[in-house]
């Protein structure tokens, strides 16, 4: 074969060109959640997220979010879909599986974080940081945050003392919740928020808690008759939520683009979500004052009995971490003064 300058500039080309596709290659990475992409997460968080890493990424990423876990299976196997690159990225509830991830439950203790969600999400990232990174080593984070405060939404009348709470069947979200309920005097229903509606308009729970901003993407107000907020300084409960990336969707990136999702990461990303939390409380507390429901708000002293009530289940947590070698006592205090710092 002759081998001409003409060729070898045509080689170059093509090379040329092989080189400039490699570069310029695109990457697909599929997100999965549990809500409706109205929901405040999906709506304020996820999806500019992942218009923001799309953009600055001159789309060469392509992230597309599946609302309601439309790719297969049920909210508790999010973490795993994660893991195991079912999914290249999603949200997750770590207290969906009891158990497997005791740190998490620290910033859902009783009266652990503030009624910032904002502010409290970025205390939730600096405590995981400290306490979690071996933990979550099997995923690559990119934010955790929590929801803002914590509300009792029940068929029938409101919740007005401790004592409304003897006998109720309540739905809630995490062992720490289920725990605090229960020694309120309710009886705890442990189930995924989605599951919700469906229990309460069947009346297996009377009601339950979760916060503002989920309730009009789910019509909870359409079943409940009303609604208690717990005053003062600190949400009655809390649940962690974790934004992660498998970890070879994230290493497989090229650099460039393993630093514009790092860019989009951590902290700031962490109170992005907890501030669309935020937001969703406004405007779902907005909805239900536009009904006939009744919105009540506890007074100061039954608070006090509550938070009484929760330094117990705080104390009880403290004893089982230290039995299984973890420093519960340091967990609790070091997440009290991240939340404290941001008040």
């Amino acid at each position: 074969m002759k081998v001409t300058l003409k060729s070898i500039l045509a080689g170059a080309v093509v090379l040329g060109l092989s080189a400039s596709a490699a570069l310029a290659q695109e990457v697909t990475l599929r997100f999965q959640h549990f809500l409706p992409n109205r929901a405040s997460v999906p709506a304020y968080f996820m999806v500019p997220w992942a218009e923001k890493v799309m953009e600055e990424s001159g789309g060469r990423i392509k992230i597309e979010i599946y609302p309601s876990m439309q790719l297969g299976g049920k909210p508790p196997a999010l973490y795993d879909q994660i893991r195991d690159g079912v999914i290249d990225g999603g949200w997750a509830i770590p207290s969906y599986t009891p158990g497997r991830f005791p740190e998490a439950e620290t910033m859902e203790l009783p009266f652990m974080t503030s009624m910032s969600a904002e502010n409290s999400s970025r205390a939730a990232w600096q405590f995981t940081e400290q306490y979690m990174d071996e933990r979550f080593s099997d995923v690559h984070l990119v934010a955790v945050h929590v929801h803002g405060a914590g509300v009792i939404h029940k068929q029938g009348d409101p919740v007005m003392s401790v004592a409304d709470f003897d006998g109720l069947k309540l739905r809630g979200p995490s062992r720490q919740a289920n725990k605090l309920l229960e020694s309120l005097g309710a009886t705890p229903v442990g189930m995924p928020v989605p599951a919700f509606p469906e229990a309460l308009s069947k009346g297996i729970v009377d009601g339950g808690v979760i916060p503002w901003e989920i309730v009009p993407p789910l019509k909870v107000h359409e079943l409940a008759d009303s609604h208690t907020e717990v005053g003062g300084d600190r949400s009655l409960y809390n649940t962690y939520f974790i934004w992660a990336m498998n970890n070879d969707s994230y290493n497989n990136l090229p650099d460039d683009l393993k630093a514009i999702i790092d860019t989009n990461s951590g902290i700031d990303a962490s109170a992005w979500a907890g501030a669309a939390m935020d937001k969703g409380d406004g405007l779902g507390r907005a909805v239900v004052e536009g009904t006939d429901n009744v919105i009540h708000t506890l007074d100061e002293a039954t608070v006090a009995q509550l938070r009484s009530t929760g330094d117990t289940v705080t104390q009880q947590w403290i004893d089982e971490m230290n039995a299984l070698g973890l420093d519960g006592t340091a967990m609790v205090d070091n997440a009290r003064a991240f939340v404290a710092s941001y008040d």
